[in-house]
């Protein structure tokens, strides 16, 4: 059985899906979003919700308390790809008030011409803000996209200290 949570932060509510300790979506649009878009044998499963998901939950709350690095302890699974898993894990190397470029991201994942693949990557990843793709940006600093939105997106970047 799967557990599912919400947290309220400064950002929005944050959406949370397990399988026990490792997360499987987050997100700030909602469980059914997040669902939609997870593995089919993982949806197709039975789903509690829960006050708080062990580890997980307070994970978050210290992310959002000020422990910047908190993510990194949070175990994740999600689809995809060969080329996408290679990218979301450089993107958890990235750290709490730095950013990449979409390009560097695209060749530090092995293929420096893929930077729209790198980008789509970052579009389809289903545990933001814990995979970090707001730390992603455009080769000029430009901030790009973010499925939350770009306020979203600044307020992360601006609370980690990546924007004045």
């Amino acid at each position: 059985m799967l557990s599912q949570t919400s947290h309220k932060t400064p950002v929005g509510t944050l959406y949370l899906v397990s399988d026990e300790h490792v997360l499987l979506a987050a997100g700030f649009e909602g469980f059914a979003e997040l669902i939609a878009r997870m593995d089919k044998n993982d949806s197709a499963r039975e789903f509690k919700s829960v006050r708080s998901i062990p580890i997980i939950s307070d994970l978050v709350k210290d992310y959002f308390d000020g422990d910047l690095t908190a993510f990194n302890g949070i175990t994740t699974r999600q689809p995809g790809g060969e080329y996408f898993q290679s990218v979301w894990k450089i993107m958890r190397k990235v750290p709490p008030g730095k950013t990449m470029s979409y390009a560097e991201l695209a060749k530090r994942a092995g293929s420096e011409n893929a930077v729209r693949a790198a980008g789509s990557a970052c579009a389809r990843n289903l545990i933001a803000p814990i995979i970090p793709c707001h730390r992603i940006v455009k080769s000029g600093g430009a901030l790009g996209n973010y499925a939350f939105g770009l306020k979203a997106k600044e307020w992360l970047l601006r609370f980690e200290g990546a924007l004045k």
